[in-house]
């Protein structure tokens, strides 16, 4: 009996912990207060090479944590369980990460810990928001070529430039993440995706300096659902276009999220004079609860800040088979739909649906105009749609 009582007792910790009874765990092994750099590339350089299901456990307590690569391939699936908080060097280190996590298949993270990238002596010496020509700051967390992954339960706080950076992903959920830097703080985007195949955030709070969902190129099949975003930037498609070789943008929806108090809403964004010729299509925006959000919806095909290029030349990126549905709320501008499309590539294949997002300030009323598009409409249009005379957008 005692060997029984023992083992639903060790199996009622295990669940207690968030932890698998089935795999082999590896602790870090390292006191709270202490740099475990070191001692966390060990434990999962040791659970990677574990021939069945492995858990590397960071227990609960503050940890200082350096620059760390954490790279596959591993021989089973692996799991990360943060408890505690790692807390980055505070200083204003120029480097392309912080975490990076590299080449794992199978790979969860989760336990309900705290990423604290301590990036507020970094953000005074950022002026990254103001020029191309900067030294960069580290990612927070770095996700490249990882596959079916779930990153659940963790909180990234503070991040030096952003919070997370997903590339070359495929079938990867991140779910229940909490995303917190201050309104002020300088592109600090709360998750970019780009070049990956089947990603997911749900059930998210993202309130940042930046975007709170940013979509690079050759993004496809991006579901973004439940999230509430602000303050912050918004959620945008882009920018586009800056750079050649870029691949096509496809399969993006954005429903049942809240925004509220960002500098703009549900954006688009490729530049004049792009360097490529690619195309961005099917993307759905539906459900969309507004909050004093400014430029509601937004599509911007004149996107050039700081004057980098020539505005006379149209933008080569070809936009297609997107719909805004269900949008409703306050704006915290007259600018309430704004549809800039190319000159040389018209907007195809635009639908708007049940659109109702008010404006009180002195200014108003709200405006509602378009630009080389010719969009199908449903239901309630409120502003009237494409009945105001078109302004240059905000950069």
């Amino acid at each position: 009996m005692g060997r029984i009582h023992f083992g639903v007792s060790a199996f009622f910790v295990f669940c207690l912990l968030g932890l698998s009874a089935n795999a082999k765990v590896f602790n870090i092994g390292s006191k709270p207060g202490c740099d475990i750099t070191k001692a966390l590339l060990k434990a999962f350089n040791e659970a990677c090479q574990f021939p069945t299901k492995s858990t590397v456990l960071i227990p609960k307590g503050e940890y200082k944590l350096g620059e760390i690569e954490m790279m596959g391939p591993c021989k089973a699936p692996i799991r990360i369980a943060l408890q505690g908080t790692v807390k980055a060097d505070g200083n204003a280190v120029h480097s392309e990460k912080w975490i990076a996590f590299r080449n794992i298949d199978g790979f969860k993270l989760n336990g309900g810990g705290v990423f604290d990238g301590e990036g507020n002596a970094a953000w005074r010496v950022n002026n990254c928001h103001h020029t191309w020509k900067c030294k960069k700051l580290p990612i927070s967390i770095r996700f490249d070529f990882v596959t079916n992954a779930k990153i659940r339960g963790i909180t990234s706080l503070d991040a030096k430039h952003f919070h997370i950076n997903v590339i070359g992903a495929k079938n990867m959920t991140f779910e229940e993440v909490k995303i917190v830097a201050p309104a002020e703080s300088p592109n600090t985007d709360g998750i970019h995706v780009g070049r990956s195949d089947g990603i997911k955030i749900i059930n998210s709070f993202i309130s940042t300096g930046d975007d709170c969902v940013s979509v690079g190129d050759g993004m496809k099949n991006l579901l973004v659902e439940r999230v509430t975003c602000g303050p912050g930037h918004g959620i945008s498609i882009g920018s586009l276009g800056r750079y050649g070789h870029e691949q096509d943008v496809m399969g993006i929806k954005i429903v049942n999220c809240t925004l509220q108090e960002t500098d703009n809403g549900l954006r688009i964004k490729t530049w004049p004079t792009a360097a490529c010729s690619t195309s961005a299509s099917d993307i759905h925006f539906e459900n969309i609860l507004l909050k004093n959000v400014s430029n509601p919806i937004l599509i911007d095909q004149e996107y050039c800040p700081w004057n980098q290029c020539d505005k006379k030349k149209a933008s080569t990126i070809k936009l297609s088979k997107i719909s805004f549905k269900n949008i409703r709320g306050t704006s915290g501008n007259k600018d309430a739909v704004k549809l800039l499309c190319s000159k040389a590539h018209p907007c195809q294949n635009v639908e708007l649906g049940n659109i109702n997002i008010k404006y009180t300030g002195a200014d108003g009323p709200a405006t509602f105009q378009c630009s080389n598009v010719s969009p199908k409409l449903m239901g309630t249009q409120v502003p009237k749609a494409c009945s105001s005379p078109v302004t240059k957008p905000l950069k």
